[in-house]
């Protein structure tokens, strides 16, 4: 599908099945809402995916893999070549999140869809060999961000036809930290300070040049605050592009999709601004502990249940959250009601 067409496709959740899937909880032999985001997270998929039950059991976290030209201001403590080698980790399955995924039950599903090298054999959607240093001029052309972006409606697609039900997204790409906090400083109109941290360890000096690099950037290139294709292109990252992609898939297929951390978020955020409505198929995973997760998540209307001071990246909160959410699908499925045990059931008190 096109973006357009895509966006066209994306519809309201089904109220009358979440209505059921309430009804349902309540219904179950415990204390009302006594499973609080639990609960409310199985009646968000229901409602997603139309169906009153709740099959989530065949999952793949989608990693988009890119590399950053902004690199070159000193904005990162490694260099490009970590990109690659985390890369090789991902297909050889000895990566941080791989192992979650293990456990997890999870299939792991990495695209470069820009990165420098050809490390992944997985890159018919790749898009560039990496951006351009966005401190010196756009980072990309408006026709590679759209790219981008129909490469992660393309991942959506092909995951839906082999039968996955559910999706987490996640990425890698040395110095996306700097422009997530670029494109969310430009969406949220906030200071770029307050939405820049240190990313993976950098030091006072570093962070302060980092800022100044951001706030470079979209003083040169003047992306549109209303246009979120237009500052994905003058300040983003394909892997961001891509991941908004993914989710404007995942809402136009009925696909719940669950968000990681602060690059994650802002590929949510900018997805949410092209479309509305597909800020419904989004789940919350974690709090990420980059200083801008708080205003995205409020920004994006969403209520993450894992506070655990996280800022890995990967995927490996979204990953995380799939246990609980797999609790979740279970009690609701199987759990006996009021009637099943002849109790007199909890009513809703005023």
């Amino acid at each position: 599908m096109t973006i357009n067409e895509t966006i066209a496709a994306v519809r309201p959740l089904d109220q009358q099945i979440m209505e059921k899937a309430k009804k349902r909880w309540d219904s179950i032999a415990k204390p009302l809402h006594s499973l609080g985001k639990m609960e409310d997270l199985i009646i968000q998929i229901a409602g997603i995916t139309g169906k009153f039950n709740v099959d989530i059991h065949k999952k793949a976290l989608v990693a988009m893999c890119a590399d950053n030209g902004v690199v070159e201001e000193g904005v990162t403590q490694t260099g490009q070549e970590v990109t690659a080698i985390v890369a090789d980790n991902f297909v050889r399955g000895t990566s941080t999140v791989c192992v979650m995924c293990q456990e997890c039950g999870v299939d792991m599903k990495p695209v470069d869809i820009g990165m420098v090298t050809d490390a992944l054999a997985r890159r018919d959607l790749k898009v560039a060999y990496g951006t351009r240093n966005m401190a010196k001029g756009p980072a990309m052309t408006r026709e590679q961000a759209e790219q981008a972006i129909r490469a992660g409606i393309a991942m959506a697609e092909e995951l839906k036809g082999q039968g996955y039900q559910i999706l987490a997204t996640g990425e890698m790409g040395i110095g996306n930290t700097t422009t997530s906090s670029a494109v969310a400083s430009v969406l949220l109109s906030q200071p770029v300070e307050k939405m820049t941290g240190r990313g993976a360890g950098l030091s006072s000096e570093g962070l302060l040049r980092k800022i100044r690099t951001i706030e470079k950037a979209i003083q040169l290139n003047q992306p549109d605050p209303e246009d979120p294709v237009d500052v994905l292109a003058k300040v983003g990252g394909l892997d961001i592009a891509g991941l908004t992609g993914v989710y404007l898939g995942g809402a136009a297929l009925g696909m719940p999709v669950v968000m990681d951390g602060f690059i994650s978020c802002v590929a949510a955020l900018a997805a949410r601004k092209m479309c509305e409505l597909a800020g419904d198929y989004m789940i919350p995973s974690h709090m990420s502990k980059e200083p801008a997760s708080r205003l995205l998540m409020e920004a994006l209307g969403k209520d993450p249940v894992i506070h655990g001071d996280m800022c890995l990246g990967e995927g490996t909160g979204a990953v995380a959250l799939f246990p609980f959410l797999d609790m979740g699908a279970k009690l609701y499925n199987t759990l006996s009601t009021f009637e099943d045990i002849h109790v007199e059931q909890y009513e809703e008190l005023k």
